[in-house]
C-alpha cells in the first residue's frame, strides 16, 4: 500500500532529534498538553494534504491538523501573503487603522447570511463562543443558555461548560446558567425511536429544558450544525428549524458553532448551518478560517454587535495583520481553487468507500457527515452498540503505521474522525479507504483468535 505520487521533496530536517524533543516535551511542557499515538509523532514538514517527520517518512493528514488546514499545509499563495504582510507589520492593535482586517471583515460578510455582518475577531473558537455568549446575555437580558450533549465549545471557562462531554470538563469548571437538550444523535437515541418516526422528539425536548429548568425565557442556543468532537454527528434534517423556532419562542438568539464545519468542509455549502435551511442571528468560526493560523471569530446582526460597546473589551491579538491577511488568503483561495467543490466530489467519493466498508466489517456501527467532514463509529457489536474504544485507538496506531493520521472523537473515543484539507485527492481518499479496510480487517482477525 503506497501514498500517491506528488511532486515534492521534503527538506532534509536537521534540527534536535526526536528523543531530544520528547524528552524536553516531559520537563518542560505542563503534562496536560498530551499526544496522540504510543509512540508519539514528531512532524517538521507540511505540503498540502501530506506531513513529514524527522526522519522524512511521508503521511497523509486527514485529520488536518484537529480540522484547521483547510486549503493545504504552506500552501504557495497564502505563505507569499503572509510573507509580505510579515515583511511589512507584525502587529498593531484594533485601536489603530489597518486595512487587512476591514478586508478580512468585508470577506466573510459576503458569505454570510444577510443581516449578519459585523464581526469580532479572536484568536480561536473558544474565545468566539465567549463572545458570542457574552453579547447573547447582553443583548437579551437573559441568562440561561441551551447547548446540545454531545457537544463541544471549548476549553476556555465558559467554552468548557457550554461542552457537554464530561472527559472535557474540569470538576471545578462551574456551568453556570447552561442547560443541555438531546442532539439528534439518531444512532444513539436516548428515546430508543426512529427517524422518521420518532417524530424528532429530541428538538422537542428543548421546549420541556427551558419551561422546567429555566424561568422561561432565555439568553440563546448554542449547537454545532454537525458535530466535530461529537463524532460527525449528523442530526434529522428538521432538527435546528425545530429548536431555532422554540428557542426564539422563548426570547433567545441563536449561534451557530461553524468552527470545525465552516468555510465549505461539508461541501455543497460554505456553513453547515445551511444544509438545515435555518438562519443563526451569529456565527462563531475558527480553526478553517485561517488555515493554521490562530484565528477565530463571531459574526452577527448590527444590533447584537451593539452589545459589546456597554463596557470596555479588547483582544490584543484579535485582529492581527498576519492572522488577518492569512484569512483573507485562505478564503480566497477557497474561491479560487474550487476547495469547496472538491470537498464535495472527493466526500462524496470517500463517503461511498466508507460504506462499503461498513458492509464488509462487522466492527463499523455506522458512517456519517456530509462532504470531509466524516465519521466512522465503531461498536464491539451491532445488537448492543457497545462503544470499541480500544480498537479505534488501535486503528490510529495501525493507520500511523502505514502512512495515515486520522483522529478520533465521541464521548467513549470509538469513533473515527476523517476531516482531511478540502484539497485532498480521489487518489488519497481510496489510499484512506484502502488503509481502513485492511486496518480493521487485521482487528477483526485479532478479536476472532
Amino acid at each position: 500500500m503506497q501514498l500517491p505520487i506528488i511532486n515534492h521533496k521534503p527538506t532534509p530536517y536537521e534540527g534536535l532529534s526526536r528523543d531530544e524533543v520528547l524528552a524536553l516535551r516531559h520537563q518542560y511542557l505542563s503534562p496536560g498538553v498530551f499526544t496522540y499515538y504510543r509512540e508519539p509523532l514528531m512532524v517538521v514538514e507540511g505540503h498540502m494534504q501530506y506531513v513529514w517527520d524527522e526522519q522524512g517518512k511521508q503521511y497523509l493528514d486527514a485529520f488536518a491538523g484537529i480540522v484547521t488546514i483547510s486549503v493545504g499545509h504552506c500552501h504557495p499563495k497564502v505563505i507569499e501573503k503572509v510573507r509580505q504582510q510579515a515583511g511589512k507589520l507584525q502587529h498593531t492593535t484594533t485601536i489603530y487603522l489597518h486595512p487587512t482586517i476591514v478586508q478580512f471583515a468585508e470577506k466573510l460578510a459576503s458569505k454570510m447570511p444577510q443581516g449578519l455582518s459585523r464581526s469580532y475577531f479572536t484568536n480561536s473558537g473558544s474565545e468566539a463562543n465567549e463572545i458570542a455568549v457574552l453579547s447573547a446575555r447582553e443583548f437579551t437580558g437573559h441568562q440561561d443558555v441551551i447547548a446540545l450533549r454531545n457537544g463541544y465549545h471549548g476549553g476556555t471557562s465558559t467554552g468548557m461548560g457550554l461542552t457537554a462531554h464530561g472527559t472535557w470538563k474540569f470538576p471545578s469548571n462551574i456551568a453556570a446558567n447552561v442547560k443541555f437538550t438531546n442532539s439528534g444523535y439518531c444512532y444513539r437515541c436516548p428515546y430508543g425511536l426512529e427517524y422518521p418516526c420518532c417524530e424528532l422528539k429530541c428538538a422537542y425536548d428543548v421546549k420541556n429544558v427551558i419551561e422546567f429548568e429555566t424561568p422561561g425565557a432565555i439568553a440563546c442556543f448554542i449547537g454545532e450544525p454537525i458535530q466535530g468532537v461529537g463524532g460527525a454527528v449528523v442530526p434529522p434534517k428538521e432538527f435546528f428549524s425545530v429548536v431555532y423556532d422554540i428557542v426564539r419562542q422563548h426570547g433567545g438568539i441563536c449561534i451557530a458553532d461553524e468552527v470545525q464545519g465552516g468555510f465549505g468542509r461539508t461541501g455543497e455549502y460554505y456553513w453547515s448551518h445551511q444544509h438545515w435551511g435555518v438562519v443563526p442571528d451569529a456565527v462563531t468560526m475558527a480553526k478553517g478560517i485561517g488555515n493554521g493560523a490562530p484565528l477565530g471569530g463571531m459574526t452577527t446582526t448590527e444590533p447584537i454587535s451593539g452589545v459589546m460597546t456597554n463596557r470596555i473589551h479588547f483582544n490584543t491579538f484579535g485582529g492581527n495583520p498576519i492572522s488577518m491577511t492569512q484569512g483573507l488568503a485562505t478564503m480566497e483561495v477557497i474561491d479560487e481553487e474550487d476547495i469547496q467543490q472538491n470537498a464535495l466530489r472527493v466526500g462524496a467519493h470517500l463517503k461511498d468507500r466508507l460504506l462499503a466498508l461498513q458492509e464488509k466489517h462487522e466492527l463499523i456501527g455506522e458512517v456519517r457527515g456530509l462532504g470531509l467532514m466524516l465519521g466512522v463509529e465503531l461498536v464491539a457489536d451491532r445488537e448492543s452498540k457497545q462503544p470499541a474504544s480500544e480498537q479505534a485507538a488501535d486503528a490510529l496506531e495501525r493507520c500511523k503505521l502505514r502512512g495515515l493520521l486520522i483522529g478520533k472523537g465521541g464521548l467513549k473515543g470509538n469513533t473515527l474522525r476523517i476531516k482531511p484539507p478540502l484539497c485532498i485527492t480521489k487518489d488519497d481518499a481510496d489510499f484512506l479507504a484502502d488503509c481502513l479496510d485492511e486496518v480493521l480487517g487485521e482487528i477483526q482477525s485479532l478479536r476472532a483468535e
